[in-house]
């Protein structure tokens, strides 16, 4: 059986791939070696730019079964009925370090799912945490180079992370939740998964409902200590994406159960938190959770590079039957997204493999800019509306329409009765067993130790005191000891 041939990128049979061209033996290399430039040219050019956040990631394809009846609640298709399958890719990451990072770290974890529906693609990007630290997105920007490499001395510094919490009271329920137990997951597979922001679903009523997902593990939650976390890290870096790859290789298929929480639109108004704030979470005793199905991760990437690194999602690509809710970091998010994978791949990045459609074709008259591949024929227009049989629209929004009132300008979120930074908490606080405060304390102490100035200390307690009296006490107790040693 003969080889294959290997050739230039232009398809011209390569002579040598072991030896460049030169002036005679011994002598000077040619310009004129085109397969030796184009090589030089290529692997200078095989880096683009990671993503700001997110950047350390890891990704696998499965699919999403329906497994219960939502229809009263959604129109969307691909959860139109039970023993319905769909195609997922779906990318797990950390949030604050490099592409360059360790796994084994205490940061939040990106879990983003594209199902690759009948409808066009759906991305939920969400977090393994149910909130976040801010609710609004001006504050992104500040919040992400406060938790980045400080510009002078090229590493994360206590005092920039905890100066900016000191100014942003919202985020004590995040950092509850991101010093506890959960701070660490043993792994990608051990850990929860949540839409975190707020959605809205549209039956085929035109009804509106207001939900929220969550997905949770079917292999149980898994966490690491500091300790164990730090040796984890220093032995294999990409822990969690050594143990991804192998579980899936070895036909140990990870999976979740998706619930979500639904609420009729008209009951969001008079809720006593507000539904829209990222730094909130619905009890459970007032909505419950309803399951909706199972995700399954079955296959790995052929090329971690083209389909992890490559893979881009958009909060902003919905669904019929599927919207956005009035959440001002969703809504924020909704154009930051698709502008990141703008820059970082270019305009054309939807026809990547990892992010174009597979269950319909993608049609519009979106042409031209780099690496077009979307040229559409010879006789197509680039113009709508024409008289050339092109694609149309339906007259059919995705979902329903928000109400909105008032004027323009800055606002503040309106306070429902149960709206303040600290309630929701206290309420993780005691929740927690007294061995899982203790490890939450000493983390939280082992941290805003470092922090060189008093007053941003101070202000730290102010809000775990404020959190729950006994939560600020061994806070401050634990900092005050740490420092006098």
């Amino acid at each position: 059986m003969s080889k294959r041939v290997l050739t230039t990128e232009s398809g011209a049979p390569v002579a040598d791939n072991q030896n460049s061209a030169s002036a005679g033996v011994g002598g000077p290399l040619l310009l004129q070696d085109q397969h030796l430039l184009e090589k030089l040219a290529r692997f200078n050019r095989e880096r683009i730019p990671e993503r700001v956040v997110h950047a350390r990631g890891s990704g696998a394809y499965g699919h999403f079964e329906v497994t219960d009846d939502v229809t009263g609640f959604t129109q969307a298709g691909f959860l139109g009925g039970i023993g319905k399958r769909t195609e997922v890719f779906v990318r797990f990451s950390t949030v604050a370090d490099s592409l360059g990072g360790a796994d084994a770290v205490r940061d939040p974890r990106g879990f983003a799912v594209k199902f690759y529906t009948e409808e066009g693609n759906y991305d939920l990007v969400g977090n393994n945490t149910p909130v976040f630290f801010i609710k609004d997105p001006i504050k992104f920007p500040d919040f992400i180079h406060s938790q980045k490499r400080d510009p002078f001395t090229g590493r994360q510094e206590p005092d920039n992370v905890w100066d900016f919490w000191a100014h942003a009271p919202e985020a004590t329920h995040q950092v509850t939740w991101l010093m506890g137990d959960r701070g660490i997951p043993a792994s990608y597979r051990h850990m929860n998964g949540y839409g975190s922001h707020t959605y809205q679903w549209t039956n085929a009523s035109g009804e509106a409902f207001f939900v929220k997902y969550h997905f949770k593990t079917n292999q149980g939650i898994r966490c690491l200590s500091s300790e164990q976390a730090a040796k984890t890290a220093g032995k294999d870096p990409n822990s969690h994406q050594t143990d991804l790859l192998q579980a899936i290789e070895r036909g140990v298929h990870p999976s979740w159960t998706l619930y979500v929480q639904i609420m009729p639109a008209a009951e969001a108004a008079d809720y006593r938190f507000n539904p829209f704030d990222l730094t909130k979470v619905w009890p459970h005793r007032d909505h419950p959770l309803r399951r909706v199905g199972r995700l399954v991760l079955d296959r790995n990437p052929d090329n971690v590079f083209a389909e992890v690194e490559q893979a881009a999602f958009s909060p902003n690509n919905f669904v019929p039957g599927i919207g956005p809710s009035p959440d001002k970091m969703l809504q924020g998010r909704l154009f930051a997204y698709a502008d990141a994978h703008r820059y970082r791949l270019g305009v054309n990045h939807t026809q990547l493999a990892v992010n174009a459609p597979k269950a319909t074709t993608a049609q519009n008259y979106g042409r031209d800019g780099f690496m077009a591949a979307n040229a559409q024929g010879r006789h197509a227009k680039n113009y709508e509306p024409n008289s050339y049989d092109g694609p149309v629209q339906t007259g059919r929004p995705l979902s329903a329409p928000l109400a909105v009132s008032g004027y323009t300008g800055s606002h503040e979120a309106p306070l429902h009765t149960k709206d303040d930074d600290f309630f929701q908490a206290g309420e993780l606080y005691r929740l927690m067993s007294q061995e899982e405060r203790s490890r939450l304390v000493a983390n939280i102490a082992g941290s805003l130790s470092q922090v060189s100035r008093d007053d941003v200390i101070e202000k730290n307690l102010a809000h775990f005191h404020a959190a729950d009296p006994d939560y600020g006490k061994r806070v401050e107790e634990a900092v005050r000891a740490l420092r006098e040693d």
